[in-house]
């Protein structure tokens, strides 16, 4: 009989279906192609490893990079307007039966067990048979080599998400088969995942080429990152001891951290000195002048935006990015996602005010308040005059960089409005509060609030919209994105080498806070300066968050730092009264709630759910699920 393959092989490993070979598949039909005839071609082939990558997302619709609902909705810097009940990591809902978002392909695939392990099946496949493709030719002997470096990639890039979001799990190199028997299949350690995960990584650095790669396709470069994130991962504190040391599933065996921090520090050294090849982080890392004028704010800004608003060739900090094309094939559309409702847009993971506030100020000082009203977090008003002698009087005014490049509040410019919304808006600036008279009268609901007169049901409901990922040239009402989704760039292995020196210490302390202010200084900041540990630890915790705000960085390094209890909180909104007097309120309601929020310890790990269990009932769950 032959083996039938819809284009791309989906034998999930875990499904076990109790099929008989019938004639029925013996058929081969016209949208299907069998194993012998896509490796009897190098088009095909490719065009096998081509879905390989799609799958990297979970499926073909959901590609790996940017999706409608944010990962980093189920931390303390976003929420999901359409869908909050999913975020079950943040609603202390999460179980074997209830797995939100994590339990679909669509939503959250790349950290999907069964999707992740279908695309893994599909690898295994590909490298079963690289070496049966027609390849006589030193060019086309050297593409069957690197596409096998790729598909070690993928498998690399698959099981890390299985591990960071499940710990050890079921490891496997060949080619599953209908009708095998599973039953005898088992997880296996973290320890021992992490080392099958490096040998492919190391397989993928050999194989693939220093240059001359299609943009888009894994490289050297992308493996070595994907190393230096898996290793500061598994040097963490909830992988050592944090959580069930005792447990190989979830921890390293006791004593292991400082040998991981070291692997960590210098996979992502490596990568830092141009081992891989030669990257730089867009703008300077000079030192910068301090005070910034208003004009070096906006300069600093729109670097950094354009890393992630970038199209066409890379810039000199993406180590590998997700394409997205016009017309056809991978869709991306952050702008109609998450743009604000005035623009008939969907308004969807706005930003938490407790992030919001958590940007620094220009000048790298702490952000407070209450500066102007000791001990008051809820109210802050101005008047005309007090703003015009100190403009900093308004919480949106002064503030570092990078706040500027990542969230829309009231009061910041946008794109033109579109025809129908041109008369509410003649300074496009985002509406996010309300106008009233001096008499607190009002005169008009913002245009981007859930009272304003374009599809209130999209608008924001905590007073912001996130701007990081939004292209301002591309109308999202109307038109896809085509700006790249940067899935390794330089800024996170610099951070990756920062914190690995400044967890292990002493002579490494410094070097950890000498790549952390490259960072901050690319960002405009001032340089942090300490010799404590502690402090140099705090340091690095806020730069990640900032400097990776709305990415889906947030949600590993919560869980694993062991803060997502003290950090997960409920939600409340910001109510802004702009009143025509030049006088302003700004008011965190602690009465209005859009999301109520809390965190079980037992979801620092995620569970394997019901259904797969039950299939495989050897399978240990993860701990403190049933």
């Amino acid at each position: 009989m032959k083996k039938v393959f819809n284009h791309i092989i989906a034998i999930t490993l875990l499904l076990f279906l109790a099929t008989s070979c019938t004639d029925v598949l013996d058929k081969a039909s016209v949208d299907s192609f069998s194993q012998d005839a896509v490796f009897s071609d190098k088009g095909t082939a490719k065009a096998f490893l081509g879905n390989c990558y799609d799958r990297m997302g979970g499926n073909s619709s959901q590609v790996l990079g940017g999706r409608e609902d944010l990962l980093g909705a189920n931390t303390d810097q976003l929420l999901c307007i359409h869908r909050p009940g999913d975020q079950v990591f943040v609603k202390g809902t999460l179980s074997p039966d209830k797995l939100g978002h994590f339990g679909s392909e669509g939503r959250f695939g790349f950290l999907h067990w069964g999707g992740l392990y279908r695309n893994i099946q599909n690898v295994n496949t590909l490298l079963a048979n690289l070496d049966k493709v027609p390849a006589t030719t030193a060019p086309d002997i050297a593409l069957i080599q690197r596409m096998k470096g790729e598909a070690y990639f993928i498998r690399a890039y698959d099981y890390t998400q299985l591990l960071r979001g499940y710990g050890g799990v079921v490891l496997n190199a060949k080619v599953f088969l209908l009708g095998q028997d599973f039953l005898s299949l088992t997880r296996s350690t973290i320890a021992q995942t992490k080392d099958f995960i490096l040998a492919d990584i190391a397989q993928a650095i050999a194989l693939l080429p220093a240059s001359g790669m299609d943009q888009g396709r894994a490289t050297r470069a992308a493996a070595a990152a994907l190393k230096s994130r898996l290793l500061l991962f598994c040097a963490s504190t909830l992988t050592n001891g944090g959580y069930e040391p005792a447990n190989t599933l979830v921890s390293f065996p006791a004593g292991s951290q400082t040998a991981l921090l070291q692997a960590a520090r210098d996979a992502a050294k490596a990568v830092m000195d141009g081992t891989y090849g030669a990257f730089s982080l867009v703008g300077t890392t000079n030192d910068p002048p301090i005070p910034l004028t208003a004009a070096d704010v906006k300069n600093y800004s729109d670097i950094f935006f354009s890393i992630f608003s970038q199209k066409g060739a890379w810039n000199s900090e993406t180590i590998w990015a997700i394409q997205y094309p016009l017309t056809s094939g991978n869709v991306f559309r952050p702008n109609l996602w998450y743009g604000p409702n005035g623009y008939h847009n969907w308004g969807n993971n706005n930003p938490l005010e407790p992030a919001v506030r958590s940007f620094e100020m220009a000048d790298g000082t702490p952000f407070q308040w209450d500066k102007y009203n000791a001990g008051n977090q809820v109210l802050r008003t101005a008047t005309a005059a007090e703003i015009a002698a100190d403009p900093n009087r308004s919480p949106y005014n002064g503030r570092e960089p990078r706040f500027y490049a990542s969230v829309l509040y009231h009061g910041a410019p946008w794109q033109q409005r579109p025809a129908d919304a041109a008369a509410f808006d003649p300074l496009n600036q985002v509406q996010t509060g309300n106008f009233y008279k001096a008499d607190g009268t009002k005169i008009a609901d913002g245009i981007d609030t859930r009272t304003g007169l374009i599809e209130s049901w999209n608008a924001t409901k905590n007073g912001y919209y996130i701007k990081k990922y939004l292209d301002p040239a591309t109308e999202g009402q109307y038109f896809l994105n085509t700006n790249h989704f940067v899935e390794f760039r330089l800024s996170e292995v610099l951070l990756d080498y920062a914190e690995a020196c400044i967890e292990l210490g002493s002579a490494d302390l410094q070097k950890g806070i000498d790549a952390l202010n490259k960072v901050r200084n690319r960002a405009g900041l001032p340089d942090r300066v300490t010799t404590v540990q502690a402090t140099a630890r705090t340091y690095l915790r806020q730069e990640r968050a900032i400097e990776f705000f709305g990415e889906d960085q947030r949600w590993y390094d919560i869980r694993r730092w062991m803060i997502a209890s003290t950090v997960i909180t409920n939600v409340y909104e910001m109510k802004i009264k702009q009143i025509d007097n030049g006088n302003w309120e700004w008011k965190y309601d602690l009465s209005a709630k859009p999301d109520s929020r809390s965190f079980i310890p037992a979801n620092y790990w995620l569970p394997i759910s019901r259904d797969e269990r039950n299939k495989t009932p050897q399978l240990q769950q993860n701990p403190n699920y049933n």
